[in-house]
């Protein structure tokens, strides 16, 4: 496992005493090729739970994938990776204080030793962001995270796209706290936020926001959100313009966000990819057409693809561009006339990190022309 992070199921096959709830943290490799992974193991009602982080992949701390499988025989375990034609898996012994797990990661045929250290307070790995992080109740036994990085000025609440959660932003929000008060918000079903069975539609997720807004006691903030999360940002402005006094779409503003028949996304393909959550939230997806709050929408285009492994699949995505990101461009400056339009050329899908001085000019600027309370 080197570049890419898989899905690890676990399910309990064999009832044991033994208790692996908790934390794990091991790291695979040596040098410069090294890769930390990070075990979070609860025991559910008739199984294990849980969800596996790879540390130094990917700049979102909290991003992981759901656990689902184990086999645990006496100290012996075994964890499976099987997703998308991809295989893989871990075989260990638990030592006999139950303090570590040493075993080999098998990929490809190839194995490499890694040992997995329950952590305690003192040893766990620690977020290295300057934010605090606390939970709201959005709905019936629904928790959300939100983090909190301070600052002076206006509320600027960001919203991360699917798959991710607001850590995502650790980086990038600090550097917008000079002038702003600065809050992320991890959406239900990722992270450690809760993950109920529904609620998923992009009306649904936009009350989530809004719930949590007034947990923080905040007026007419300004929202900021990347990819899916723009339909997030489109279902409160459509809905509730009164509650927000302006929205940031970072490569956020495609079909889900404003309803264009001409570039819709194939969501039968993303669906096709998509599970659990994820999944319910592309079959959650809405249709808005009118946004009446102050909108500044920027857009990565043309893409840069060249994170893209398989020619065949990048091509397929250079052809599709100018349909999906330049065509919907213009339809968005066109169907929402308070928008503010910007093309950042050959940026990254993640264009808050890709071209961040353009966007953190192109947001000051919008910013500083929205009206005071």
């Amino acid at each position: 496992m080197r570049r890419h992070v898989w899905a690890i199921l676990f399910s309990l096959t064999a009832l044991n005493a033994e208790d692996i709830s908790g934390i794990w943290q091991g790291t695979l490799g040596e040098g410069t090729d090294k890769t930390r992974l990070m075990l979070r193991i609860a025991k559910g009602h008739d199984r294990w739970t849980g969800t596996l982080f790879s540390i130094d992949q990917g700049e979102d701390w909290e991003s992981g994938q759901p656990l689902s499988s184990v086999i645990l025989r006496a100290k012996s375990i075994t964890l499976k990776v099987d997703e998308q034609g991809m295989f893989g898996a871990f075989e260990g012994t638990l030592n006999p204080g139950g303090a570590s797990i040493m075993g080999t990661w098998i990929q490809g045929g190839f194995g490499q030793p890694i040992e997995f250290d329950r952590a305690t307070k003192k040893t766990e790995w620690k977020d290295p962001s300057s934010h605090s992080v606390r939970f709201a109740t959005v709905d019936r036994g629904v928790r959300l995270e939100i983090l909190d990085w301070g600052g002076r000025g206006p509320s600027l609440v960001l919203l991360a796209g699917l798959g991710n959660t607001a850590h995502v932003f650790d980086r990038f929000a600090p550097k917008l706290t000079a002038s702003n008060h600065v809050y992320g918000i991890t959406r239900r079903g990722f992270g450690t936020s809760s993950a109920p069975q529904s609620g998923y539609s992009a009306d649904r997720l936009g009350d989530d926001v809004l719930a949590v807004i007034e947990s923080l006691k905040l007026t007419r903030p300004v929202l900021a959100g990347h990819s899916l999360a723009g339909e997030e940002l489109s279902s409160i402005g459509s809905r509730f313009p009164g509650r927000v006094v302006g929205l940031i779409y970072l490569d956020a503003g495609y079909s889900y966000s404003f309803y264009n028949r001409a570039t819709v996304l194939d969501t039968e393909e993303m669906l096709r990819s998509a599970t659990g959550p994820s999944r319910l939230i592309v079959e959650g997806m809405q249709k808005y057409t009118s946004i009446p709050v102050p909108v500044l929408a920027i857009y990565a285009f043309p893409h840069d693809l060249r994170s893209i492994p398989d020619e065949a699949a990048r091509k397929t995505a250079e052809g599709l561009d100018p349909i999906i990101s330049g065509e919907q461009s213009k339809a968005f400056a066109a169907g929402v006339p308070s928008a503010r339009v910007v093309r950042l050329p050959n940026a990254d899908h993640y264009v808050f990190r890709s071209n961040e001085a353009d966007v953190l000019r192109e947001i000051n600027t919008f910013l500083q022309g929205l009206p005071r309370k």
